[in-house]
C-alpha cells in the first residue's frame, strides 16, 4: 500500500524545504522521481539543487538531459511527465504536477504552498479523492518554528 503524505509548505519556500527531504530519502537509499508542473520548474529545479548550499550538491538527472540508459542510474529524477526511467520508490509531485496511477511506489509526496489558494484548493481536492482509495494518507504542516507537525 502506498504512504500519501501531504506537506503544507507556510514557513519554508519548496526550495529550501525539497532538499531536506530529497536528502532523507537518499540516506533511507530510495530512490526518488520528483515531478513538477512544468518543463520551466524542472529547469528551474535542475539548476537549484547543484546550488542550493555552497559547500555541497544533490546528485540528480533531469528529464532532457541524458539518455535512457544514464536516466536509469540516477537516484533523483527530475521530470514534468509521468516517468519512472530509475524505478524510484518515492515520488514527490510540486508545482501542481499530478500522476493518476501512483500504487507502484512505496511514498507519494504532495508538496504545496499554503499561500497559493489554488494549490491548497488542489490539494484538498487530491485528499478527498484519494481518501476513497485504499492509501494510507498524512498530512503535514509546518508550525511557526518551520518544523512539520503532523496533523492528520
Amino acid at each position: 500500500m502506498t504512504d500519501v503524505l501531504f506537506y503544507h509548505l507556510e514557513r519554508q519556500s519548496l526550495e529550501q524545504a525539497l532538499p531536506i527531504l530529497l536528502d532523507l530519502s537518499m540516506q533511507r537509499h530510495w530512490r526518488v522521481v520528483v515531478q513538477a508542473g512544468s518543463p520551466e520548474r524542472v529547469k528551474m529545479l535542475n539548476e537549484h539543487l547543484w546550488t542550493y548550499q555552497d559547500d555541497s550538491f544533490m546528485p540528480h538527472g533531469a528529464a532532457g538531459d541524458m539518455d535512457a540508459d544514464d536516466a536509469a542510474r540516477q537516484l533523483i529524477w527530475l521530470t514534468d511527465s509521468p516517468e519512472t526511467p530509475n524505478n524510484a520508490q518515492v515520488l514527490f509531485l510540486v508545482y501542481g504536477a499530478d500522476r493518476t496511477e501512483i500504487k507502484q511506489f512505496e511514498r507519494c509526496i504532495y508538496m504545496f504552498d499554503g499561500g497559493d489558494e489554488e494549490a491548497v484548493k488542489q490539494a484538498r481536492d487530491k485528499w478527498k479523492v484519494l481518501s476513497d482509495d485504499a492509501y494510507r494518507l498524512t498530512y503535514y504542516q509546518q508550525n511557526h518554528a518551520g518544523k512539520w507537525e503532523k496533523k492528520g
